[in-house]
Formats: structure tokens, C-alpha cells, sequence
């Protein structure tokens, strides 16, 4: 039986097929024509000795030696990219590309402004910021797909690493015209009477509200939906779909302007940290750790970092 090889370059192609899902999208990323992509992926499949990728579609997925492959892969190309940014960083050179998840709240409504303020100190680096739910940040940090996540809840493994960055707050957030405008806050027994939206399941303020409203030892809501995005949840109230628990970071501009109104559950604050994780065993690239370091300092701003209403 031959000896299995294969270059770099075939893996970083490969890599991205699995990523993007299609042979097209990854010509584009990896900047050839899509029958050169197709040509060394078939070369590829040719030195291991086995299919690698199955074409269903117009989808791609990887076969189970695919897998295999990918995950050795991204590890591979990850070593390439230390030595390149710790002979860079020796130099003194800082540039290259980082790429970090957000879940919603910290992705849509914090990391934006942060990544702004980190490109004005190196501006040669390229943020790669991906956003999901917390969930899926989770889970992408311990495939070795993204170096640093931020997000709202910490799970449990013995891989991963936490490191609270902000505070943030649920407040109830109601339409400027609903009965309670005027109110600072509301009784839990009223809220449980009231139309609710919910966020979608994998969401770090969805378990968080779960987790609070089990304390109170309440089982349901008179839920009328559940969004995906925080963003959507706001339109939700806006139109009169119903009320919701939201961090006060989502709805900051609109409380400001007068458009939402951001209450208090009465007796019950709902507070929580948003966190910054990584793998345990996956070493730091130089620029990763520039990264933490930077987002750990806004974490020590007091004024920066703590964000909600007074009690």
C-alpha cells in the first residue's frame, strides 16, 4: 500500500470545501478557479486513497475519512500559522488574521466597537468576527474552528477555558406605548399573564432566563414566539408581538431614544457575565494572544465594562 502525502495548500483547500460547503464559495476564498479547486481536491483524494468529500447536491459534506482529515487539518495549518506569526512578531511585524466567535449580544452590540478600537493599535491584523449562538460558539471553539469565543453562559468541559470580560443585565423589554411605560418595574405574576417572545434554543440569555425563571419555580410563559436573533426579538416588540427578557446591551439605543422601554422584574435582578473562552490544549498564536489581552483590559474599565440600569 502507498504511503498517504499531501501538501499544505491541498489541505487548505480542502479545509475550506468543508467550512463553506461548495466547491465554488472555497474557489473564491482560496482565490483559483473552481476546476483547479475540484482538480486538486480529486488529486487529494487520489494520495489518501479514499473519497473524501460526498457531493449531494449542490451541498458538500465530508465522509467520514473527510473528517478525519479535517480535523487534523485545521490543526496542521494552525501550526503553519504560529510559526509564520511568531517569526512576524519576532521581527516585530503585527499582521495576519484572527478569527473570533461572538454569541448575538456581545457579537452585534459590543465586539464591533471593540474590534474598531483594536484595529486603530494594529492596524495591520484582519478580525474575522463570527456570530451565533452561544451554543454554536462553544462548539466551534472546541472543533479548533475559531481561537476565542465570547459569550453569555458558561458550559461545563474539561477543555475549555473562561475568563469573565462584562456584566450585563436582563431588563423586561416592552413597546413605548404598552400600559406599563410608565412603570420602573413590574411583579413576576404579572409578567406571566403577558404575551412573551423567547430567543431560540443554543441562545445564552434563553438559558439564562430558563435558569431564572426555574428559581422562581415557574414551568411557562404564555409564549407567542421564539426568534433567532436578538435583533429580531426587538422587532417583535416593536410591533406588538409581545414582551421579553433582553440584555440592556441589545436595547441600549433603542431605551435611549425612547422607542423600548427597558423595565426590572420586581425583587428579582437578573444579572450575568459575558466570558471569553478558549481551548485549553490549542497553544495561542501570537495575535490571539493580542487579542486576549486587549479584550481583558477593557474587562478591567470599570466604567467600560459594566453596563445596566441602577439599582
Amino acid at each position: 500500500m502507498p504511503s498517504i502525502d499531501f501538501d499544505l495548500r491541498q489541505l487548505e483547500i480542502f479545509c475550506k470545501v468543508v467550512e463553506l460547503r461548495s466547491f465554488s464559495k472555497a474557489a473564491e476564498a482560496v482565490f483559483l478557479a473552481q476546476a483547479s479547486v475540484s482538480e486538486r481536491i480529486s488529486n487529494l483524494e487520489e494520495a489518501v486513497g479514499t473519497r473524501l468529500l460526498d457531493r449531494l447536491g449542490r451541498t458538500v459534506v465530508p465522509t467520514k475519512a473527510g473528517e478525519i482529515l479535517y480535523r487534523h487539518a485545521i490543526r496542521l495549518l494552525e501550526m503553519r500559522q504560529k510559526a509564520r506569526l511568531e517569526l512576524e512578531d519576532f521581527l516585530g511585524m503585527k499582521k495576519g488574521e484572527i478569527r473570533i466567535g461572538g454569541s448575538t449580544i456581545p457579537g452585534e452590540y459590543i465586539l464591533p466597537g471593540l474590534i474598531a478600537q483594536f484595529h486603530k493599535k494594529y492596524p495591520m491584523v484582519s478580525v474575522n468576527l463570527i456570530i451565533g449562538d452561544s451554543k454554536d460558539i462553544v462548539q466551534r471553539v472546541l472543533d479548533g474552528d475559531i481561537e476565542l469565543g465570547i459569550v453569555g453562559y458558561k458550559k461545563s468541559h474539561p477543555n475549555l477555558l473562561y475568563h469573565a470580560l462584562w456584566d450585563d443585565e436582563l431588563v423586561l423589554a416592552i413597546p413605548n406605548d404598552h400600559r406599563w411605560a410608565q412603570r420602573p418595574s413590574v411583579a413576576l405574576d404579572e409578567l406571566l399573564r403577558e404575551r412573551f417572545i423567547l430567543r431560540e434554543t443554543g441562545s445564552g440569555t434563553l438559558k439564562i432566563t430558563e435558569e431564572f425563571l426555574g428559581i422562581q419555580g415557574i414551568n411557562s410563559l404564555n409564549v407567542v414566539a421564539r426568534l433567532g436573533t436578538s435583533t429580531a426579538v426587538k422587532e417583535g416588540i416593536k410591533a406588538g408581538l409581545g414582551v421579553s427578557l433582553i440584555s440592556l446591551w441589545a436595547v441600549k439605543a433603542e431605551v435611549e431614544k425612547g422607542i423600548l422601554k427597558a423595565l426590572k422584574i420586581d425583587g428579582f435582578p437578573m444579572h450575568r457575565s459575558f466570558y471569553l473562552l478558549k481551548h485549553k490544549k490549542r497553544s495561542t498564536s501570537p495575535l490571539c494572544q493580542a487579542m486576549v489581552d486587549f479584550l481583558q483590559a477593557t474587562s478591567e474599565d470599570k466604567e467600560g465594562s459594566r453596563v445596566g440600569t441602577k439599582e
